[in-house]
């Protein structure tokens, strides 16, 4: 495959205040950190995918839709999920309804507003680490699956009309879960990825991407900026960044 998913970036009212608390949250580590970014990156040795924080979110308004795009932390028992979510709530996330009803996952948002869920017990996700999956919502999920799969460097592992999974050698699962709510303004959330050293070079990334159906995107990036700002078929935005990983 010629690209694979590197990073979830995250539009941020306050940054590193809230790069810190993912930082907790996770038990993970900052990375990299600049004026314009800072990374919180899993820890040596365990899998998943790198956090960027980033300027340009806006405080989110009461009865504002789900984010498009938010995590899915595992758990490894009853025990430990409750765990996890009395220790969330203690650091300052919060409970919330998204119409889960009676569902086993328990949804929480950040000290921004961002939903997550804290999932019940699952074997598939053994081994992803800390984050299980990166949920996106969707209007077709296979669809959006089938086109995102050579991006992330992922293979679709479950279709369904409701769900679409893709998954990689290591990390977490990219899910497309139907929604009706159709895509109206950027997302706080959004997707990297980066062209494999064995592949054909970003070039090519971004023409196979174009041809399956993506399309440019401006979102205010300006000229002389490294990475390249597209739209997924359904106006999710994502960035196919320089350089190239293993």
């Amino acid at each position: 495959m010629d690209s694979r998913l590197v990073n979830v970036v995250v539009d941020a009212v306050d940054p590193v205040p809230l790069a810190h608390w993912w930082r907790r949250a996770l038990e993970w580590r900052l990375g990299y950190a600049d004026a314009h970014e800072t990374d919180v990156v899993p820890p040596e040795g365990e899998p998943g995918l790198e956090l960027v924080f980033v300027p340009g979110g806006r405080p989110r308004l009461p009865g504002s839709p789900p984010n498009r795009v938010h995590l899915d932390l595992d758990s490894s028992s009853p025990a430990d999920q409750r765990e996890t979510v009395e220790f969330l709530l203690d650091t300052g996330a919060q409970r919330v309804d998204v119409g889960q009803g009676d569902a086993p996952w328990v949804v929480l948002s950040d000290p921004e507003g961002n939903e997550f869920c804290v999932l019940d017990p699952r074997p598939e996700y053994d081994g992803t680490g800390r984050v299980a999956a990166v949920v996106c919502l969707a209007a077709d999920p296979p669809v959006l699956a089938e086109f995102w799969a050579p991006l992330a460097g992922m293979c679709v592992t479950r279709s369904t009309s409701r769900v679409a999974q893709l998954r990689g050698t290591t990390g977490p699962f990219l899910e497309f879960v139907a929604s009706p709510t159709p895509h109206t303004a950027k997302n706080r959330w959004h997707l990297d990825v980066r062209a494999t050293r064995a592949g054909r070079g970003r070039g090519r990334v971004l023409s196979d991407a174009l041809e399956a159906g993506a399309r440019p995107a401006d979102v205010g990036q300006g000229p002389g900026v490294t990475w390249t700002v597209l739209a997924d078929p359904e106006g999710n935005e994502f960035c196919v960044l320089s350089g190239s990983v293993a």
